[in-house]
């Protein structure tokens, strides 16, 4: 039994209070700034530093033990699912906070959310949003992660903090225990970057831990967006992935970026599209288009608003054909996930039919399998 605090004359083991666990594949310059932003946040606190290197081929380990971290190394990309649970499996402290290597912190990001657990012992998790300085250049990256931020800090805040249903592991903390408990990731179904977050974070609510947006837990995004690199996250490995989740938890969502204002905005948009094609034929339809155009200005007049204190009027006028591209994305996220969806049910009912009993009807009972053949219980129980 350990009688004596750990510290750095002490006979002890070290026993930090957080422990922060950043993947990376491909870091690059960075990750380096995201390492050395971390390292000048908090010279006071003690926390235990672990970066798994995800099949990275540049260096990214060393990078990583030169600043002190424990570097746990995958021979071949795994995912960042798999590779936050390695390094939520490697963790010593109760508490966990996920940082992307792309994410660099504010100096007092990790304090403000460890006060959170402090004072709100029955808190499973939490998680903040990129900040409203920009570090890449650009109109897309400038525009996406502005969006990001304007999204995540609205809404009714009690002390800086409301109500989520949902994770983020962009810059999000979490009790360990509540994370075992809840199986982690889910590396099988989210091989690649998606919403696994997004995905646990429904785990928990539904068995009715508490997550809370704090919107005063801040970290500067560093990537550097790309117009096409924009479609296909928020087609493929955003808006896809989540419109199915919402089918098959059956879940009505309504927070952050599927509010009401949201999908109108979505519709009109499609709308206007569908309108614009058929102005070719009939001229008075585009009418009806700028109309729909209109309407989306003026349900998101907010955002536009935010963009013009932040960059002036011009950015905010160049950000609109942006904002348009990404309505039609979430729009076409819905179409392509909805007949993935139906696709799956049609097969299954296939299936049903040809073992001989309808989908209305009750399957036949499946024996038990005898102890012999009872697999073994996983260490991320489902």
């Amino acid at each position: 039994m350990d009688d004596f605090p750990a510290g750095p004359a002490s006979p002890g083991p070290r026993r930090p209070r957080l422990t922060v666990v950043i993947p990376v594949h491909n870091g690059g310059r960075d990750l380096e700034r995201c390492l050395r932003r971390l390292r000048d946040s908090s010279p006071g606190m003690d926390y235990e530093l672990v970066v798994v290197d995800d099949g990275s081929t540049d260096g990214s380990a060393r990078t990583a033990g030169s600043f002190g971290a424990r570097v746990i190394r995958h021979d071949r990309p795994r995912g960042p699912a798999a590779a936050r649970n390695a390094g939520a499996i490697a963790a010593t402290a109760p508490l966990v906070f996920f940082l992307d290597a792309d994410v660099a912190v504010h100096p007092d990001t990790l304090g403000r959310a460890l006060r959170r657990f402090d004072d709100d012992p029955g808190l499973a998790a939490l998680f903040g949003s990129y900040d409203d300085r920009p570090v890449a250049p650009g109109l897309v990256s400038q525009y996406r992660n502005l969006l990001h931020h304007f999204v995540h800090q609205r809404g009714r805040f009690v002390d800086e903090a409301r109500p989520a249903r949902t994770f983020w592991t962009g810059c999000g903390m979490i009790r360990k225990d509540v994370f075992h408990a809840h199986g982690g990731f889910d590396p099988q179904v989210y091989r690649r970057p998606a919403i696994e977050d997004i995905e646990l974070g429904y785990r928990i609510s539904r068995s009715g831990g508490r997550i809370v947006l704090a919107r005063d837990v801040l970290a500067a995004h560093l990537k550097r967006w790309t117009f096409f690199g924009m479609i296909r996250t928020d087609v493929f490995r955003r808006g896809v992935p989540w419109m199915l989740l919402i089918l098959r938890s059956k879940a009505e969502e309504h927070d952050l970026n599927v509010d009401r204002a949201g999908r109108l905005s979505v519709a009109a948009t499609g709308l206007a599209g569908l309108l614009t094609l058929g102005s070719i034929a009939r001229p008075a339809l585009g009418i009806g288009a700028a109309a729909c155009l209109a309407a989306v200005v003026v349900l998101n007049r907010d955002f536009y608003a935010f963009l013009a204190r932040k960059k002036g009027p011009a950015f905010a006028a160049a950000c609109l054909p942006l904002h348009l591209v990404y309505h039609a994305c979430c729009g076409a996220s819905v179409v392509i996930a909805t007949a993935l969806w139906h696709g799956r049910l049609r097969r299954a009912e296939a299936r049903a039919t040809a073992v001989g009993f309808r989908r209305d009807e009750p399957a036949p009972a499946v024996p038990k399998p005898t102890p012999a053949r009872t697999r073994r219980p996983s260490r991320w129980p489902r």
